[in-house]
């Protein structure tokens, strides 16, 4: 916007000069219009060719104001073509200091490698629940739509070391990836578990045959976004109201009903405690989806003398408020 301004005011400025300055010429002179714009136009350029016609003292006099006055034009577009440079210069530096100074903060966040479609629709997802997110890409092209959608965001490899320190790989609590390239996917896994052990790490396989390969990397998860969508749309066909159960669930306004999921520490009073004396269900009116042991085991539907231990992860149903009051409980 400031660009196009600055454009059209020395368009204007340019005709309003090159007016005054024949309209001078045929007046103190009375020449053609022909010949003042052109003794006009090469005393403002200077380029040092001799004047149309023998010209008197008043229009001397009247060319030193002219020429005067094109020097000043001059330094004036100059000096704003300067100071738009400049500014926008320091407005970027300034503006990736700011960036960078917040990613440095960040703790137990996530970082998303690549801002393509699935990039960008898992990133407001993820900020709709509240969550720091650090965006890794490649492509400078996607700065602006970065800046306008108001994320934290590196400009490089996802498979630099370096990119990946700077995005606080150490202190995050997962990294996903949604390169382009399996392989690309494949190697940046094989990185981030080499950086962080403990990272939680979902990849996106564009090949099915690629799936194995990542999970041998060190992939905890891997999306398959074809087979998902082909499995999606068989269940809408056979199983149509468990999806819309799911959709609601899963949805992103603020439905009534919720499936989350929520850690047991050691902290939590209802360690050893059958589930039927927890409260979860009676109290808080959930439903417990099931219980995951801390080596992997996944219990569904727990009976009610299910004692929970430290290191489990319970997946319950029910309204959001009932299921943070329940976040609490298991981890105060």
């Amino acid at each position: 916007m400031e660009r196009t301004k600055l454009f059209f005011i020395t368009i204007f400025l340019s005709l309003v000069l090159l007016m005054l300055g024949a309209l001078g010429y045929m007046v103190i002179e009375g020449w053609s219009f022909l010949d003042a714009i052109y003794m006009t136009v090469i005393t403002l350029a200077t380029v040092g060719y001799g004047e149309v016609h023998e010209i008197s003292p008043t229009g001397r006099i009247f060319t030193v104001f002219l020429i005067f006055s094109g020097v000043g034009f001059f330094l004036y577009v100059a000096g704003n073509v300067v100071q738009f440079v400049v500014e926008g210069r320091i407005r970027h530096i300034l503006g990736r200091r700011v960036l960078d100074k917040q990613i440095s903060k960040l703790k137990d966040h996530f970082i998303v490698c690549g801002y393509g479609r699935m990039g960008r629709a898992l990133c407001s997802y993820l900020i709709q629940k509240y969550l720091d997110v650090v965006v890794i890409e490649q492509n400078v092209g996607r700065v602006p739509v970065m800046d306008n959608d108001g994320i934290l965001y590196l400009v490089g490899e996802a498979t630099d070391e370096a990119i990946l320190l700077k995005a606080g790989i150490k202190r995050a609590r997962g990294i996903i990836t949604v390169l382009g390239s399996d392989a690309d996917n494949v190697f940046l896994v094989l990185i981030a578990k080499r950086l962080n052990p403990d990272i939680f790490v979902v990849a996106r396989a564009n090949q099915n045959e690629s799936e194995k390969t990542l999970y041998d990397a060190g992939t905890d998860k891997v999306v398959s976004p074809f087979t998902l969508g082909g499995r999606r749309m068989a269940h809408a066909i056979l199983r149509p109201t468990v999806i819309h159960f799911l959709e609601l669930a899963f949805a992103d306004d603020d439905t009534d009903i919720h499936v989350e999921e929520f850690p047991v520490s050691a902290a939590s009073k209802l360690i050893e405690v059958p589930l039927s004396e927890s409260g979860l269900r009676q109290d808080l009116d959930l439903i417990i989806l099931s219980v995951k042991k801390a080596d992997g085991y996944m219990c569904f539907n727990p009976k009610a003398s299910h004692q929970l231990e430290a290191g489990d992860t319970v997946v319950a149903v029910g309204k959001n408020k009932n299921l943070m009051q329940m976040a609490r409980i298991l981890n105060p």
